[in-house]
């Protein structure tokens, strides 16, 4: 018997402004999924919608990941393409993001430094409001400012979970701070 594919939504309140109160919320919805019953198809499977973006798009969360078990899951834009070969082609991977910032950086560096104004609050779990973001107009790259600061809202948020015993979300940091991005 095959598992159906759950489609639920997860909206973060406001009031989570710690990584330690927002990796509990999303694990404690992780906690009501349903067991599977094996591999496969007998697993279950998860796609909560996390982000309604302003131009359309979809920011989803799926479970479970392929190469990872337990709490982990991926990140996924719904309606865009990173690449052209390959599954989950929806799944940015952080070099993606980190070109599609450099290209906004490069093209509008004025600009650039309120889009990395609101990174750091995001990577800071304050609450940003994404009507300043979907004001910020830098027409360069695959992604929107908008799309680009919920996405990587999810990735720091996965990375907290995953590897919340090492660094979590300052992997990701690390990684935009050695491309000079923050």
């Amino acid at each position: 018997m095959n598992m159906p594919l759950c489609n639920e939504e997860i909206r973060l309140p406001s009031n989570l402004n710690t990584r330690q109160a927002i990796r509990e919320f999303v694990v404690l919805k992780f906690l009501q999924e349903n067991p599977g019953e094996g591999t496969g198809e007998l697993a279950s499977h998860y796609h909560y919608t996390v982000e309604y973006c302003n131009g359309g798009r979809i920011i989803k969360i799926k479970r479970p990941a392929l190469l990872n078990k337990g709490m982990d899951f991926t990140v996924h834009l719904e309606g865009i393409e990173f690449r052209s070969k390959g599954p989950f082609r929806d799944r940015p991977k952080h070099e993606e993001i980190i070109n599609d910032l450099l290209i906004k950086k490069q093209h509008q560096p004025i600009e650039y430094e309120a889009l990395k104004s609101y990174i750091l609050d995001i990577y800071n779990c304050q609450n940003i409001d994404l009507n300043l973001i979907r004001n910020l107009d830098i027409p360069f790259g695959i992604l929107t400012c908008e799309e680009v600061c919920l996405l990587l809202k999810w990735l720091f948020i996965e990375q907290d979970i995953t590897y919340w015993n090492w660094s979590g979300r300052n992997m990701l940091y690390q990684y935009l701070e050695n491309n000079n991005l923050i």
